[in-house]
Formats: C-alpha cells, structure tokens, sequence
C-alpha cells in the first residue's frame, strides 16, 4: 500500500457566507509529484494555506507528512518546504547570506548548517557565485537557489505555488529535472501551475474549480477519460476570422486558437466535420483538413469548467 503524505476529506473553508474551498478530499502518496490547478480566485491558494497549516478548515480534516492540520500545525510547518513564484529570497544579500540566513529560519543543528550549505550551492550550480549577490541573478539560477533553501531542513513535503513563473523554458526544464530528482528520494511535491505543458511532467493533477475538485486523475486519464465533448481540430484559412464563424455552426460548444488552428469541442465529431467545413467554405474560408484530435489537457480544462458552468445554470433554472 503507498504510504500517504496528504490527505484530505471533505475539507471545507469559509469566509462569512462565502465559500473558497468546498468539500474537498484526495489522497497524495509519498514521493507523488502532484499538480493543482484551476483559474485565479478557485480556491488552490486557501487550500495550499490550510495545508501548510496556515490557516484553520471550517470544517472537514486532513493530514500532511502525518500531522493533523487542525491540531498539529506547529510540527506540520517543521516538516514542510514552501517555494512561492516571488522566490521569497533577498536581492541584496549574497548567495550564501540566503543560505544562511534560511538555515537560521529553519534551525538547522549548528554541525550540519556547513554540509546542508554546500549541499544547495551544489544542486544550484553556485558554488562559483556564492558571493554573488541574489538580487545580479539570473532567473534561472535564482528559482534554483530558492528551490534549495526551501529543501535546506529536509522536508517530507514541498509545496511549490506557480515555481516557474517569468522562467525561460530551458530553466523550467532544469528545474523539474531537480524536481524529479527530489521525488526519486522520496519527497512528496505538491505544485500549482498556469504552464498547461509543465502539467504534463506531474504524476497526477486535480483541477479545482469555484472551490470544488472537477477531476483527479494523471495527464493520460485526462485526456483519455474525463472528457466528455470530443475535439475536432480545424486548418483553414485566416484562422482568426474563421473562429467567429465556426463557433456559430450548430452543434460546436466552444471554440479557441491552437497556434494556426481551431479547435472545436463538440458532442460528435463525426457528425460536425462535414457540416462544419460546408459552412466555413460556404463563408468564404478554404478549409485545408479537419480531424477528431486526442485533447490536450487545455482542451479537457475547458471543457470541464464549461460542463460545470452549464451544470450549475440549469440547477438555477430548475431552482428558479
């Protein structure tokens, strides 16, 4: 049986009338790379709080690296890393200064602060730059360091909000390859991401959606399960002007740019293909191919809040 690092059941957070985070429960195991996502305002950031024992659940209960986060939340915060997309380090100390200075934060024992300093100059590449000052960084170099400190104590679990924000793509490949590294020895990384393709790399994803979990499941699940609305990708001309069009045609549920292609989510691809190419050409687009495609795990986000948003007008209708 996988040994847990998270645990959530019915967790719930609310703010007067208002709630942010609504019954959720999932299960992390040790050493999982574990991706949360949603939109701004969904609730990911309140649930991260409650996790990193921040913040109190109103109700429901949980527990991180096996500590309750409703009674234990001084031992859940020693067992922890915590990475934000700021970085959290200081621009005008040097490199081993924030080094230090975490180790401090972190209480690191006075006969290990030598070897768990060269440990992060090493897994950053900085042993060069230790005087450096932070803030004459590069991105790149900068999220690494961070990543160190945040791992200086060792921690069971690490949690990282929005890691690679403002990242060239080569340092975000960098950094998950340190990601996986620290997986491999058993710490369980918990990530909220924007980066549709760096979803990809986690071993599962649970999209969060007006405080609610719509899908758990791994990339491949996905894309090959969850999706109701089947996707038709469209190659024509003048692609920007085409959209307006094809969104219009009978039987297509939403419409959005791939590149220099349309993709179309629809209940029956086979159905639409041919009606939807006799009305762009019929609106004066040349129509060179249309194929039902595997959805890319953008295409399956949207599709699931859109399926949520319908869900929750009808259940008005039918209150109303």
């Amino acid at each position: 049986m996988t040994e847990l690092a998270v645990t959530l059941r019915n967790l719930e957070r609310r703010f007067g009338n208002f709630v942010a985070v609504n019954c959720i429960s999932l299960d992390v195991g040790r050493g999982e790379i574990f991706g949360f996502l949603g939109p701004n305002g969904a609730g990911k950031s309140t649930t991260i709080r409650m996790l990193c024992g921040l913040l109190e659940p109103s109700s429901g209960s949980g527990t991180v690296a096996g500590f309750d986060i409703r009674t234990e939340r001084e031992q859940i915060k020693r067992s922890i890393g915590y990475m934000s997309q700021k970085f959290s380090l200081y621009d005008d100390l040097k490199v081993e200064e924030n080094i230090d200075f975490y180790s401090g934060i972190y209480r690191i024992p006075r006969d290990k602060k030598a070897e768990r300093k060269a440990w992060v100059l090493e897994m950053a590449g900085l042993q060069d730059h230790r005087r450096t000052l932070t803030g004459l960084l590069p991105g790149g170099w900068k999220q690494r360091l961070s990543l160190g400190c945040a791992l200086l104590h060792e921690p069971q679990v690490l949690f990282l909000d929005e890691p690679t924000s403002g990242v060239d793509p080569l340092s975000r490949r960098t950094f998950w390859d340190l990601i996986y590294n620290m997986a491999g020895r058993g710490v369980t990384v918990f990530v909220t991401t924007h980066y549709m393709e760096e979803a990809e790399y986690c071993d599962r994803l649970a999209l969060i959606y007006r405080g609610e979990l719509v899908a758990l499941g791994t990339p491949g699940e996905m894309k090959g399960h969850l999706m109701a609305d089947q996707v038709l990708s469209v190659s024509c001309d003048r692609s920007h002007e085409a959209l307006g069009a094809a969104s219009e045609v009978v039987g297509v549920r939403d419409a959005a740019l791939f590149g220099r292609d349309i993709h179309l989510m629809t209940a029956d691809a086979e159905a639409l293909a041919p009606r939807l190419k006799r009305e762009l050409e019929a609106s004066g687009f040349r129509v060179d191919a249309i194929e039902r495609i595997t959805p890319s795990l953008e295409d399956v986000f949207v599709s699931l809040i859109e399926a949520r948003d319908r869900a929750d007008g009808e259940q008005k209708e039918f209150e109303a």
